[in-house]
This record gives structure tokens, sequence and C-alpha cells, in this order.
């Protein structure tokens, strides 16, 4: 029993994307919005695996992804919590 695969191994590609593979992704994204990963692949013509085209667009393509060097205020941010919260920020006992 178990889930099935989620892709054929045989007919998709690994490796690097290309700029063509990323425009795909982006423009059906834009069109249709995230939803089932596992069927996204074939919707936008694409011969990746579900987990592949999550995994390009949450770490690398997402319009929202702030990318770089942190700015100072985020360095004031972070030394603010960390002066508040300390190393570890869950307890002993805290249910997060």
């Amino acid at each position: 029993m178990g889930r099935s695969p989620c892709c054929e191994k045989a007919h998709t590609n690994k490796g690097a994307w290309t700029k063509e593979e990323d425009q795909r992704l982006i423009g059906y994204i834009k069109a249709h919005g995230e939803g089932c990963w596992r069927s996204l692949p074939k919707a936008a013509g694409l011969l990746r695996c579900g987990k592949s085209c999550r995994l390009r667009w949450m770490n690398y393509l997402r319009p929202d992804l702030k990318r770089g060097n942190f700015t100072d205020d985020d360095d004031e941010l972070i030394i603010k919590l960390h002066a508040l919260l300390g190393n570890n920020v869950l307890e002993e006992g805290s249910s997060y």
C-alpha cells in the first residue's frame, strides 16, 4: 500500500532548469495560480516532477521572494529579537 508515484521517472527531466521551463512554470502559475503540484507539470506542458516544480517555484521563481543580503533594518530587528527572545524561542513545555 501507499501513495502512487508522483511522476513517471522515465519521462521526466532532471538537473538544471532551462529558461523556457521557468517561463512555462511562471506563466502557468500566473494564469491558474498554485494548486495541485502533482497535476501541474502535465497541465503546464513540463516534463518535470510535481515536487521539482513546487521547489523551483518556492525557492527561486516566486515574485515575493526576497534575495540578497540583509538590510540594516533587518539586522536591527534580528538583534532586538535575539535580545528579547534569546537563542531558544521554544521554552520547555511550550506547545508550538
